[in-house]
């Protein structure tokens, strides 16, 4: 088995000391050397070897530059004056003020940073200029403006790595907001596509338990006395069951992969049906419809069909037979749906039914008013379901042919 090759990279604390040894050894050998070939006015020897102790200095406070990068300037920049002023010999004892100043640029706090390496690097160049006021022979002052561009420039170059690491961490942070905004938006779509699932089940499984219900009661009725009235009623709950099938597996059809046996979803093309079931479980209904001067949104379609099939269903379980005017008045801009029913006829037990707000608690009430107030709202509508002064029950929905939701 082959081991994948690992970067060998040394500790920052490490890389620190490293660097600090190797400037320190530079500035050393690099000024002994230039001195032993071209003479030096002074030694380095001279009080007290103060000029390699500057030497010796200036590179080992390298080792804490990242830790405190402004004192480590400033040690570095007096030591450069005060070895310069002493007029100590010229040769590479500028390595670790460079070092120095571009650490202060690249790992200082900006605008502050830059201003203390612009002022440390003017006053240095007064200092140096100073210094070689009597220079001979003066072309060797060119080494005074090369140490002064050096330093100007290791300043921009720490500024440059300075303002790359931020521009970094902006698209690092950036891009982790995205990521936690795609997942908290697939979150809501989830969300939303449970409660569009469960939805559409309550509306599929309770208008169709509710015409089975009433039917299985006809037919253990009238079984012995008219079969063929029991067999109509047999015929009903046989069909209801096979549709109510087929929607189902619409429904949950999004939970799966591949798209056998989707159907688009129902409609108000499918409301003659619908009320043909509703006669079929005893309902006296009656149709009052206006064509649409232009095609539903399918939203608003759908919407529409649910709450015309869970308003009768509600009729069904908790009223029984009786009379329902079905009223669509689609408007310019606002489709109208009226359901209003008489309320159980003369003779019959009074019913448990939904309060018109929708959050009626009990059992038998159910959620229906719940869940047809929710299609208005996902659309931008609204829902009125109260009871009327005859002793029934109307419930009317508003839906903008422009809905402001999102209901599939």
């Amino acid at each position: 088995m082959k081991r994948r090759a690992v970067p060998f990279r040394l500790r920052v604390g490490t890389q620190d000391v490293v660097i600090a040894l190797f400037v320190t050894v530079m500035q050393v050998q690099g000024t002994l050397a230039r001195v032993a070939a071209e003479g030096a006015p002074r030694p380095l020897t001279d009080f007290g070897n103060l000029g390699l102790a500057l030497l010796v200095v200036s590179g080992l406070v390298l080792t804490v530059r990242r830790r405190w990068p402004v004192p480590v300037f400033v040690i570095a920049a007096l030591a450069s004056l005060v070895y310069y002023g002493l007029d100590f010999p010229d040769g590479p004892g500028w390595l670790a003020l460079f070092v120095a100043l571009y650490t202060l640029a690249a790992y200082g706090d900006g605008r502050r940073s830059l201003v203390i390496a612009g002022a440390g690097t003017a006053a240095l160049a007064i200092g140096w200029l100073f210094a070689a006021a009597d220079i001979e022979p003066r072309a060797a002052i060119g080494w005074v403006f090369f140490r002064i561009g050096v330093s100007i420039m290791s300043a921009a170059l720490g500024e440059s790595v300075r303002s790359r690491r931020v521009i970094a961490a902006e698209a690092q942070e950036r891009a982790e907001l995205a990521e936690r905004t795609r997942e908290e938006e697939a979150r809501a779509r989830v969300d939303a596509e449970r409660l569009r699932i469960a939805r559409e089940v309550h509306d599929t499984v309770a208008h169709a338990i509710a015409i089975i219900n009433v039917q299985s009661g006809v037919t253990a009725h009238v079984l012995d006395k008219r079969p063929d009235r029991a067999r109509e009623a047999l015929q009903a709950i046989e069909q209801t069951s096979s549709r109510a099938l087929r929607e189902m597996r619409t429904i949950l059809g999004v939970l799966r992969d591949d798209n056998d046996g989707r159907v688009p979803h129902p409609g108000l093309e499918q409301i003659d049906e619908l009320t043909a079931k509703a006669r079929e479980a005893g309902l006296d209904i009656t149709l009052e419809s206006t064509a649409p001067a232009t095609p539903l949104p399918s939203a608003v379609d759908s919407a529409a069909y649910r709450i015309l099939q869970e308003s009768i269903t509600n009729v069904i379980c908790h009223v029984g037979p009786t009379r329902v005017t079905v009223a669509l008045n689609p408007g310019t801009d606002v489709l109208e749906i009226r359901v209003t029913d008489e309320g159980r006829r003369t003779g019959d037990a009074s019913a448990d039914r939904p309060s018109g707000n929708g959050t009626d608690t009990s059992a038998k009430a159910g959620r229906g008013i719940l869940g047809m107030r929710e299609r208005c709202q996902l659309l931008g509508g609204e829902l009125d379901a109260e009871p009327t002064p005859g002793g029934g029950f109307q419930v009317t929905a508003r839906l903008p042919l422009a809905p402001t939701g999102s209901l599939r």
